[in-house]
């Protein structure tokens, strides 16, 4: 049937998410979920929305999500623009925002969807290397771009860029779109929301799927001038003007309101991540430091393929990338205190 498909598809490699299988007792490491759940109102909320308003369209507009992230991050609600995940928001700033005549620049070690959107887009990138020691580097971005994209923190490095180095990014190229992925920001990154009054090019983009816990929902937005936020509307208005449901909206204004539950959470997680770390350097893994709710590690001896297929086998799941430069490294999701601790029995067994 591909002889029906339009000339694009079949030039298109699709984005290979981590596995969801459906396993009895498995320790899944590989997607980057949150160990706990939404926060308790969050739920409450989503249920109060099931009722039979859900026979009417929901807000096209959501309104009153936008307010309330509005006045979380400091922002006007012009500024805002929710939609289902922070992967369909990337979906369309690729389309409003980074298609140029000059080549769009990102990490050669990121998030692996960019490359997917630019081929489905038609958009002319081009990768810039990460230095040595995994970390991206501002002044390596100083040649003619179209539009610049980085995960902050990167993906799947663990590793964050100081606001400050995001700023002199800024600085160097007024005069084109910069867009800052922060997906996993909360876990220890320093988000560039404040720096969004002072330079319009900027347009940063965050999900409630990591450390809201609502990967279930699908719901990510972005925040930046409302010039660029208007440009977000016309793509998304031209493609589905009502992305966000009843439910969706109302489970996350109830997560952003409570600010107790979230602090908390993400204090578990980091306590979480600094043991796993602990417990992996005893088993001779080098583990770079991590500002997200991930690691991303390395053994000795023992190679990433090899150490992935066999604690499969033992019914735990970590990502492994066969990529240059990353296919001996493992990444692995911060789990419950019980899922750590399978993991680094796990492998204490494999490693003898």
């Amino acid at each position: 049937m591909s002889r029906l498909w339009s000339a694009v598809v079949e030039g298109l490699t699709p984005y290979v998410p981590g596995e969801q299988p459906h396993v009895a007792d498995l320790v899944k490491l590989n997607t980057n979920e949150s160990p706990f759940g939404p926060s308790p109102r969050a739920l409450e909320a989503i249920r109060a929305a099931a009722t039979d308003d859900l026979r009417l369209y929901p807000d096209f507009d959501a309104t009153d999500l936008r307010e309330t992230l509005a006045a979380y991050h400091g922002v006007k609600p012009e500024q805002v623009f929710p939609g289902n995940g922070s992967d369909e928001v990337l979906g369309h700033t690729f389309a409003a925002l980074l298609n140029h005549e000059a080549p769009l620049l990102f990490a050669d070690l990121t998030y692996s969807f960019y490359p997917v959107y630019c081929r489905l887009f038609g958009i002319a990138f081009e990768t810039v290397p990460v230095d040595e020691e995994m970390r991206v580097r501002v002044a390596d971005y100083r040649r003619p771009a179209g539009a610049i994209i980085l995960a902050n923190p990167n993906a799947p490095t663990a590793i964050a860029l100081p606001r400050a180095d995001v700023e002199t990014l800024l600085s160097e190229h007024p005069d084109i779109p910069v867009v800052i992925d922060e997906a996993y920001v909360d876990f220890g990154g320093e988000t560039a929301t404040p720096l969004i009054s002072t330079h319009p090019n900027l347009l940063v983009v965050r999900t409630m799927s990591k450390s809201r816990a609502l990967a279930g929902l699908r719901v990510g937005y972005a925040l930046g001038d409302a010039g660029l936020i208007e440009a977000l509307h016309r793509v998304k208005d031209s493609f589905n003007s009502y992305p966000l449901g009843r439910p969706a909206q109302a489970g996350a204004i109830a997560s952003v309101k409570d600010e107790g539950y979230f602090q908390a959470t993400l204090a578990q997680v980091l306590e979480l991540r600094g043991k796993l770390t602990e417990g992996l350097v005893l088993l001779g893994f080098s583990v770079p430091p991590s500002s997200t709710n991930f690691l991303f590690a390395r053994h000795a001896s023992r190679g990433g393929a090899e150490l992935a297929a066999a604690l499969r086998e033992k019914a735990v799941l970590v990502r492994h990338f066969a990529k240059p430069r990353i296919s001996e490294y493992l990444r692995i999701t911060v789990g419950t205190e019980r899922e750590n601790a399978r993991l680094l029995q796990a492998l204490a067994e494999i490693l003898g």
